[in-house]
């Protein structure tokens, strides 16, 4: 059973390669998408031994995560996780992660920071933009989940194969969810803990996010 850990990551040298190194004993391998960083993301990862691989502009964590994931299908990836660089997650819930799936309970794994474990999420993303993504997730694609914009997620090799990640911006965590549902994934939450050392998503960002899920929705 291959375990395979795709992280994204733009501009994180001061933290990927902390991020593989604590990734490193739960996965056999961990691809580090450099999204056309300015800084050294790229070397640094690769010096940590992750296998990286440079987009040569920004194209942003969409498209990195479906550059990452079809690499790790390509090189025989059994279960695929999703993994960001900002040294917010925390990779000691990895195999609660997974777990399911190794279980052949899930198809599918998504974290959720409003289960038993505690984020501290910022107030704006707490009290307005997870309400409205929840809501708008209901609304358009009757998708009911405690956490509808969590990064972290398992996916078993299945389901990633018919899973297209088409939408390059933030709103692929809708559009992965949607996807995975409409697939006919047999898809669980798992309580996961965020530390957010710092917060760059303006009001402003949340509501481009909920954009991007109604004109998803417009076009599917």
């Amino acid at each position: 059973m291959k375990i395979t850990c795709v992280i994204p990551a733009y501009n994180e040298e001061k933290n990927i390669v902390k991020v593989i190194n604590n990734v490193r004993s739960f996965v056999n391998e961990i691809i580090v998408i450099d999204d056309g960083s300015k800084d050294n993301t790229f070397s640094a990862a690769h010096s940590a031994g992750a296998i990286a691989v440079r987009h040569i502009i920004n194209r942003d964590q969409g498209a990195a995560l479906r550059t990452g994931t079809q690499l790790a299908l390509d090189r025989g990836a059994d279960i695929i996780i999703h993994f960001d660089a900002d040294d917010q997650f925390q990779a000691t819930d990895i195999p609660e992660m997974i777990k399911p799936i190794l279980e052949n309970k899930a198809d599918a794994v998504l974290g959720s920071r409003f289960l038993t474990k505690k984020s501290n999420l910022p107030k704006v993303k707490e009290y307005v933009i997870m309400p409205l993504a929840r809501f708008i997730n209901l609304l358009f694609f009757n998708i009911r989940l405690s956490d509808p914009q969590s990064g972290f997620r398992a996916l078993s090799r299945e389901s990633a194969l018919n899973l297209k990640i088409e939408n390059d911006g933030k709103a692929h965590c809708s559009e992965i969810i949607y996807k995975l549902f409409k697939n006919k994934n047999r898809v669980v939450e798992v309580p996961i803990t965020v530390i957010y050392h710092h917060y760059g998503q303006k009001l402003s960002g949340g509501f481009q996010i909920i954009k991007d899920i109604i004109i998803q929705k417009l076009i599917n």
